[in-house]
């Protein structure tokens, strides 16, 4: 970033620094400088997330975990009754006529 300087524009931008902060300078620096470690920290952070991510995601597939399967014990019974298909062929009825019940 700051490479291709040559000794002239770094004194020109120390006098502009000066001009522009004075005797805050110093502080100004300090919190620059404790601005750029957090980022760093920070960025650090993020790599480390992607690199347990990664391993995680390798170790996954060379021994995965097994797998819950609930035992007849963790069922829960159902309260509604079974259906229970008929074990003998339907019957036909006669066909029965409407019976009228009189009063007299």
């Amino acid at each position: 970033m700051f490479g291709n300087m040559n000794m002239m524009e770094m004194m020109v931008l120390a006098g502009v620094a000066v001009l522009l902060f004075g005797k805050r300078l110093p502080e100004v620096g300090r919190t620059l400088g404790k601005g750029i470690v957090e980022f760093k920290k920070g960025i650090r952070g993020i790599e480390d997330e992607f690199r347990f991510d990664e391993h995680s995601t390798r170790h996954s597939f060379n021994n995965p975990e097994p797998v819950y399967t609930p035992s007849d014990s963790d069922r829960i019974e159902s309260s509604v009754p079974k259906f229970e298909p008929p074990t003998a062929a339907p019957v036909r009825q006669a066909d029965a006529t409407p019976t009228v019940i009189t009063q007299d």
